[in-house]
């Protein structure tokens, strides 16, 4: 029995009666440790498969292990045969960057990059060769639950490859500087409407109306709604006309076709994503055909659930119908546990938290609680502002219960990685202190309320040179000029090596948090309290009671680079306690009281029962 399986059998995550092929993984989201992983950046189990089976040079198949924007060769074999270790570092799920097939190579010339990060899809229903087949993907999800592990996708319904072009931005009679940057200024629907296209010539004049209120969004209007010249006269270049799959994707009229997006306002929702072809979702065509794409990977795989790329530049309505169409598809096929997280790149719970309530989408990504793990832990900022975040868990749809289920996270591959940040905030810091606050900010995410998300390569001190590709290194030996020069986190390895160390001190640290918080139920399901939090200065002490009622954990965090010691309220009913890590006082200083002793740069948590 594999270390961790036996953990998971002992904390009941997984069923006693098939713990060796466990297909048990009918559990809560919240008892979830999340591993998030780029497959091409994780693990190269097959080499035949680098360049996809697509003849050329690298501007042809997108392989290119030198340059950080290109293939660098992993796949979904690499990551199967390396469920051990990410299994032994905790993780009870999986999440995968796309794995749909992408165009390989997209961009104007001489700033072209390839495909691998899987959010550029021209075939839905298909893996990108690169990567496998869909034979590989369904040994991976089998082999994962038969260890109790889930398997998250991450998908995208707001756009797809760069595909379609402008005449007026892209043709050969357009600017040169728009045809040489692949540029095309946004249009607005103010000025040019879906109603008014039409010229003297007699040109064919849209019949439907469009006006922004949904309530005009039907079917038969869509149907009317036959030319698409309203902003831009758009076209598919000859050789990828039909390059999408489903076929219907190849048709401009499910597109909004009115350039770039600047993420601001109306165009946020309309334009095109960095060129991306930006998809009309308002359509009920196109949300049909999403769910339908959506639910054949839930049947033909059984995937545990999806991560939602880009959610808040799709229309509201969209997600008021595709989540529940997709909860109950999953519910029909026996899996009951299906999840669903939605990006939405913003700091302010309330912004965040209209997502689950407007839009209807079960949880978000935690943006707002990584801003503030990182401004107290990287950026000196006081625990009070993780006090207020933990109050504002009351905006969610359904308030603590849906806070408990939103994925928290330290970094990611857009935004830049955890250690990364603490540099930028300590520009002076040793080693020995970075490795402090990289262990501190893993044991807020752990042992808080949320669903721990772990990002690739942290637990081996990866230190990312800013966000996108900056944060995209191999775990495998890599070639690219761009990372071989990081100096990593507590290690003298580099990215040239092999990074799969488990004995490296932040994968055996978060490993031991790992097992604390699987094997306690009140970390995983129990209501949280702050019991303390320092107006200036980096001093934390939350409280998370049993479910049953039967207890108490207290966890103490210290962002300062001396030891605190801090009194506060507990249950009255607790008088001793013992260690689950660092030193804990055995009794309590009187009736309702406890105190810790919190080291620097450290954490402490101490277990009740009554």
């Amino acid at each position: 029995m594999k270390p961790f399986m036996s953990l998971l059998l002992a904390a009941g995550l997984v069923n006693s009666a098939a713990a060796e092929t466990s297909t048990a993984i009918d559990r809560p989201p919240e008892d979830e440790i999340i591993y998030f992983v780029l497959p091409d950046r994780f693990e190269n189990g097959d080499a035949e498969n680098d360049t996809g089976g697509i003849d050329g040079d690298r501007l042809d198949h997108g392989f290119d292990p030198t340059n950080n924007g290109f293939f660098q060769g992993g796949d979904l074999q690499g990551l199967l045969d390396r469920l051990d270790y990410v299994q032994g570092l905790g993780a009870t799920a999986i999440w995968l960057s796309p794995i749909f097939e992408n165009k390989p190579v997209q961009g104007p010339p001489g700033m072209e990059s390839a495909g691998y990060h899987g959010y550029w899809i021209t075939d839905f229903l298909n893996v990108d060769p690169h990567l496998g087949t869909r034979d590989d993907f369904k040994a991976l999800v089998d082999a994962a639950h038969a260890r109790g592990m889930k398997v998250y996708m991450d998908i995208i319904t707001n756009h797809t490859a760069d595909v379609i072009k402008y005449q007026e931005c892209h043709g050969p009679d357009a600017p040169a500087q728009l045809r040489e940057t692949f540029a095309c200024p946004y249009r607005s629907i103010g000025e040019y409407p879906y109603t008014t296209v039409g010229d003297a010539d007699g040109a064919q004049v849209n019949k439907g109306f469009m006006g922004a209120d949904p309530a005009h969004h039907t079917q038969d209007n869509f149907e009317r709604l036959t030319n698409f010249n309203y902003a831009y006269t758009p076209y598919i270049p000859e050789d990828e006309q039909s390059v999408k799959n489903p076929a219907w994707l190849n048709d401009m009229r499910f597109y909004h076709n009115r350039g770039d997006t600047t993420w601001e306002g109306e165009n946020s929702r309309t334009g095109d994503f960095s060129g991306l072809d930006d998809l009309f979702t308002a359509n009920p065509a196109v949300v049909d055909g999403f769910i339908d794409i959506y639910k054949q990977w839930i049947t033909d795989f059984r995937v545990d659930g999806f991560r939602i790329d880009t959610a808040k530049h799709v229309n509201p309505e969209f997600w008021q119908a595709f989540a529940p169409a997709i909860l109950e598809h999953a519910r029909a096929e026996g899996i009951d546990h299906f999840h669903i997280f939605g990006e939405v790149y913003e700091f302010d719970p309330a912004q965040l938290a209209k997502f689950t309530t407007r839009d209807d989408l079960p949880t978000v990504l935690d943006f707002a609680f990584q801003g503030a793990v990182r401004g107290v832990v990287a950026e000196d900022k006081p625990a009070r502002d993780l006090e207020r975040l933990f109050d504002a868990d009351a905006v969610y749809k359904d308030g603590y219960a849906t806070a408990m289920q939103l994925p928290t996270f330290l970094g990611n591959h857009d935004m830049g990685r955890f250690s990364m940040f603490v540099r930028e905030g300590h520009e002076a810091i040793s080693d020995d202190e970075l490795l402090k606050r990289v262990i501190l900010g893993h044991a807020m995410m752990m042992f808080s309320r949320g669903v721990p998300t772990i990002y690739y390569g942290d637990e081996q001190g990866f230190v990312s040179d800013g966000g996108d590709r900056g944060a995209r290194e191999t775990m495998f030996p890599g070639q690219t000029p761009d990372y071989l020069d990081n100096t990593l986190v507590a290690t003298d390895r580099t990215i040239a090596d092999d990074n799969f160390d488990v004995k490296h001190p932040i994968y055996a640290a978060i490993a031991e948090m790992a097992q604390i918080r699987s094997s306690e139920p009140a970390l995983r399901r129990g209501a949280q309290v702050v019991r303390h939090s320092d107006l200036e200065g980096g001093a934390l002490v939350i409280s998370r009671r049993a479910p049953d009622g039967d207890g108490e954990i207290v966890i103490g965090f210290n962002a300062d680079d001396e030891s605190r010691t801090v009194a506060f309220p507990v249950d009255g009913r607790a008088k001793r306690w013992r260690s689950l890590a660092g030193d804990c006082a055995r009794k309590s200083r009187a009736s309702g009281a406890y105190q810790l002793k919190i080291p620097p740069l450290g954490f402490v948590a101490c277990k009740t029962e009554f």
